[in-house]
């Protein structure tokens, strides 16, 4: 990802916080809407149903964009989100650890198109893909940079390792260098890294960023890699790696408010930009295009620049999503 673009392929699961947010604790909810859904079997000639046997709940009455949802997430009322919420601004736990950020106040303004919870399910960024392939997700939201290598399934040698999955993009964000308040280190560019210690997520277009820099230096960087991005920052604080590379939005996010914005900085320019997409297994096109189409309600209605405003990243936003846009 330019810096989630990052993150990669691996193992996964993780599980929802009991207390993670509205959408998590609805889970409960959902099955009764479901149980309510199946007991209404006599409908099905009046008009009223959704192509399963059952009424629509009043909120997907109420969705424009409901009936391009494939019958299975329409039937369940809840399309089944990955994510790695420890990635601020773009997911993450507040201080009453609730879910908040760029994607989950997006999904909420997909919810009203499409008339179905999302449920978000915390897991490690690397095993989002497989989870998703394995049926443990519906879909990503988690500042994954769409990459011709995920969409084809592809690991960092160009050999297959997986089916590959379908974007639909949304954003656009590049890597940033950040570093200790008052750069201590002198450090303008990548150029600046060679020879240094440099902590980041495994897993993400970061470290593959990271890794091509060192070989162009004379003396190699010396690359921490983590699970999370906030023990890439800890390694920084404290001395121990002189940068972390990751996405601008978050960059930018913690040298604002880490410490009171007294911890770090984000140094030089933004590094190649690229689309953030929500992924979709290639074989769920309607869900796919679902999502499309709810992107470009939202976009069009005004409540995606109302999210990026309320994050202060309306310069990363785009005027139209579009699918598979990564290279």
């Amino acid at each position: 990802m330019t810096a989630r673009t990052n993150r990669s392929l691996s193992t996964a699961g993780g599980s929802p916080r009991p207390s993670a947010r509205r959408r998590l604790a609805a889970v409960g909810a959902v099955v009764v809407a479901g149980s309510l859904l199946l007991t209404a079997c006599g409908d099905q000639t009046d008009g009223g149903g959704d192509g399963d046997g059952g009424k629509k709940s009043e909120s997907a009455n109420a969705a424009p964009l409901h009936d391009k949802l494939p019958a299975d997430i329409r039937k369940a009322g809840v399309i089944k989100v990955g994510s790695d919420i420890a990635y601020a601004p773009v997911e993450f736990y507040d201080e009453n650890d609730q879910i908040t950020g760029i994607d989950p106040d997006l999904a909420d303004a997909l919810e009203k198109q499409l008339g179905v919870e999302f449920e978000f399910s915390n897991g490690t960024f690397d095993g989002l893909i497989i989870g998703l392939n394995s049926d443990r997700h519906d879909i990503i939201m988690s500042a994954m940079t769409d990459t011709k290598q995920r969409q084809e399934g592809l690991d960092d040698e160009g050999n297959k390792v997986g089916k590959g999955v379908d974007f639909v993009d949304y954003f656009r964000a590049g890597s940033a260098i950040l570093v200790k308040k008052g750069n201590p280190e002198g450090i303008e560019s990548l150029d600046d890294l060679c020879g240094r210690t440099v902590a980041l997520q495994r897993g993400t277009a970061n470290e593959e960023l990271a890794e091509t820099q060192s070989e162009k230096c004379d003396k190699p960087i010396e690359i921490l890699a983590f699970d999370k991005d906030t023990e890439a920052l800890l390694q920084v604080k404290q001395g121990r790696a002189v940068a972390d590379i990751n996405d601008y939005p978050v960059a930018a996010y913690n040298a604002k408010t880490s410490g009171g914005g007294d911890d770090f900085e984000v140094v030089g320019d933004q590094i190649n930009a690229a689309p953030y997409g929500i992924a979709v297994s290639k074989e769920d096109t309607e869900l796919r295009d679902a999502i499309k189409a709810a992107l470009d309600a939202i976009i069009d209605n005004g409540e995606y620049r109302k999210v990026l405003e309320k994050w202060e990243v309306v310069e990363a936003g785009v005027e139209e999503a579009t699918i598979n846009g990564g290279e």
